[in-house]
């Protein structure tokens, strides 16, 4: 499965699964999320064992290091064999609990659906006039 010592940074990213596909890989290095020792990395910038990669994904900052090189998309219980992750767990915890209490705030129930409607019903414009 592992290929030469160098391969394309999107290729890579997809194929350690940090990205659900290429071309989100590929637009993610576009869009300057991808950085390799602080210089942001066109798609076509190879990576080898020992490149330290910084990602901006979803408002979280991993940090990611290339232990292989590989072109072909791997099972995640094999990630762990061509990357390791070198995000501090407090980044990881402090936008799991931001994420949280944003899904938590968006969801409403039948009953605030309910409240809501007898609201705006007490409370329309029909009888303000």
């Amino acid at each position: 499965m592992e290929t030469e010592d160098k391969v394309r940074i999107d290729k890579w990213l997809w194929a350690v699964r940090a990205f659900k596909t290429r071309s989100k890989a590929t637009q993610a290095c576009k869009a300057g999320q991808v950085e390799i020792g602080g210089v942001k990395a066109k798609p076509s910038r190879t990576v080898e064992p020992g490149t330290v990669i910084t990602i901006v994904k979803e408002g979280v900052k991993r940090t990611l290091k290339v232990i292989a090189t590989l072109e072909k998309r791997v099972g995640a219980p094999r990630v762990a064999e061509f990357m390791k992750d070198l995000t501090p767990t407090t980044e990881i915890a402090s936008n799991l609990k931001s994420r949280r209490d944003a899904t938590d705030f968006a969801k409403s129930t039948s009953r605030d659906r309910r409240r809501l409607r007898q609201f705006l019903a007490e409370h329309s414009l029909k009888e303000k006039y």
